[in-house]
């Protein structure tokens, strides 16, 4: 167990998926509010900062998730925006491509979180980046159920965590103008503009992962925020 942060110094965040999308966006945002932040990406990102610090990270692997992370001290918050999408309907799943995310957003957020959880401030806060199609989408039924698996954990992380004063919670974005909308490897389910009349940006949802670490959100946990301008009405 680790002692409350000392307010003299700037709050330190592990942030993974970096390199791009909402990953980068939450970067930047920690960084305009004072935190100092730890990048795990496999591709270094095009930005550099005095409160940046990159490790490089295959986030599909474990050993070298677990690797990453060895010998970081005090840590206040996790967020784990890393992800990837694939998409096919009934009779085309590819048992490969489930694997693939099932690691990524599952396997990397349970080895990152069991590896750090010893160096996690008590009042600190561990996020995870979902997906409003959680609850199921025809087309991703391999990539919703490891969105929703996401949920569970976070979920009872929470209850594990509760007298620790360790918030958990999930961000569940919608569309959102990142280069996974265009990946031709979601092409089964080409996105659709949500009723707002705009995809969301990474911006707004690293506005919201910043609001569940602030001091504000402390009594906010095992929650799924869903940000999806109007998709899920």
């Amino acid at each position: 167990m680790t002692p409350p942060h000392d307010p003299i110094s700037p709050r330190r965040a592990v942030v993974t998926g970096v390199s791009s999308g909402i990953g980068a966006a939450i970067v930047a945002r920690l960084l305009d509010d004072g935190w100092s932040v730890i990048g795990l990406s496999r591709r270094k990102p095009d930005f550099e900062h005095v409160g940046f610090c990159w490790r490089e990270c295959d986030l599909s692997d474990r050993p070298s998730t677990r690797s990453a992370v060895t010998g970081l001290g005090s840590i206040d918050a996790i967020v784990h925006a890393a992800g990837l999408q694939r998409s096919a309907r009934l009779g085309e799943l590819s048992p490969g491509d489930g694997h693939a995310m099932w690691e990524v957003h599952v396997g990397a957020a349970e080895e990152l979180v069991n590896a750090l959880i010893g160096d996690v401030v008590d009042g600190g806060r561990i996020v995870l980046v979902g997906s409003r199609t959680m609850t199921g989408a025809a087309g991703k039924s391999q990539y919703t159920a490891t969105k929703a698996a996401q949920l569970a954990m976070a979920r009872s992380w929470a209850l594990e965590l509760v007298e620790r004063a360790v918030t958990v919670n999930v961000v569940a974005p919608g569309p959102t103008a990142t280069p996974m909308l265009t990946d031709p490897a979601r092409s089964a389910t080409p996105p659709r503009v949500p009723p707002f009349g705009r995809f969301i940006e990474p911006e707004e949802i690293a506005g919201t992962v910043a609001f569940l670490l602030s001091p504000v959100a402390r009594s906010i946990t095992g929650q799924a925020l869903v940000q999806c301008a109007g998709t899920s009405l």
